[in-house]
């Protein structure tokens, strides 16, 4: 009786490595970003898989880290505004497809509720500084706006986000 010991290509530990590396590093990201679009953990969670998918099928070229991350934050914006304009997505769900299991939300849904509430501008300025932690310059390189635009749709933001929130 022999031994058959299958040998796994040696390019496979590595893709598998970025793999992971890649869902490990942006996985969080996409789907927080593509929630304040989307308010549908489900369709984030849909959409996280197609943007880490894409990104390991067609392996872009990147810059360095940070050229990489601007890219995931692109992608996943405009694979936001694509499924909004898309006639595709149904709200209605027959009931008895509905399930009994409690889905799990994120963190501080009332928060994430009401910057999902503010208009498609204010809404990505405020995710890009506040939760991810770019400075206002930052934020106006990725999104192609002025930093004052930035500047005032962040105020804007806040100002809105305090009335939402008091009630």
């Amino acid at each position: 009786m022999r031994n058959v010991v299958s040998v796994a290509p040696p390019h496979a530990s590595e893709e598998e490595a970025e793999a992971k590396r890649v869902v490990q590093s942006y996985s969080d990201l996409i789907l927080r970003l593509s929630y304040t679009y989307l308010k549908s953990f489900h369709d984030a969670e849909d959409l996280c898989q197609n943007i880490l998918i894409k990104m390991l099928t067609k392996a872009p070229r990147f810059e360095d880290a940070e050229h990489e991350k601007a890219w995931v934050i692109r992608a996943t914006s405009n694979a936001c505004k694509d499924v909004l304009r898309s006639g595709a997505r149904v709200r209605n769900v027959r009931l008895e497809a509905a399930s009994d299991e409690s889905v799990e939300m994120p963190e501080d849904s009332e928060v994430l509720d009401a910057v999902s509430a503010l208009p498609e501008a204010q809404r990505e300025s405020v995710f890009l500084h506040y939760y991810e932690g770019y400075s206002i310059a930052e934020v106006a390189r990725l999104t192609g706006r002025t930093e004052a635009a930035v500047a005032k749709q962040l105020s804007r933001a806040r100002f809105a986000l305090r009335r939402m929130l008091k009630g």
